[in-house]
């Protein structure tokens, strides 16, 4: 699996998410130490507030949000590079004309996800 295109890969539904939709494009079948997964939030909607229990290094492919990262709002857009530490409180809600489109990577280490009300 050296190469493949990203249309070969299934867009799975995030359950927490609101119009928003997962690719796993490297998974740890195939990485031993991190998964490569791409995510789209398409217009209207959102991940919400939330913690993980693994750090995220996220590249924004297309589109723009809005992120709360911790006690701090950004506006993130296309060719944005976006770290967050493990257990830091985050959300993304999408703004604009366009899908929200970014790469998430994450190690192969179990990760709890847990929504903050």
């Amino acid at each position: 699996m050296p190469v493949k295109n990203i249309n070969d890969y299934p867009k799975e539904p995030v359950a927490a998410g609101v119009k928003t939709y997962r690719q796993v494009l490297i998974g740890p079948e195939v990485g031993p130490h991190f998964a490569m997964r791409r995510f789209i939030i398409e217009r209207g909607g959102e991940i919400p507030l939330h913690t993980n229990t693994v750090e995220h290094e996220q590249f924004v492919l297309a589109g723009r949000a809005r992120l709360l990262l911790g006690k701090e709002t950004f506006e993130v857009k296309t060719h944005d590079v976006v770290f967050m530490p493990a257990g830091v409180k985050h959300s993304y809600t999408q703004i604009g004309d366009e899908a929200f489109e970014f790469l998430c990577l994450v190690p192969n280490e179990k990760d709890v996800m847990e929504i903050v009300t």
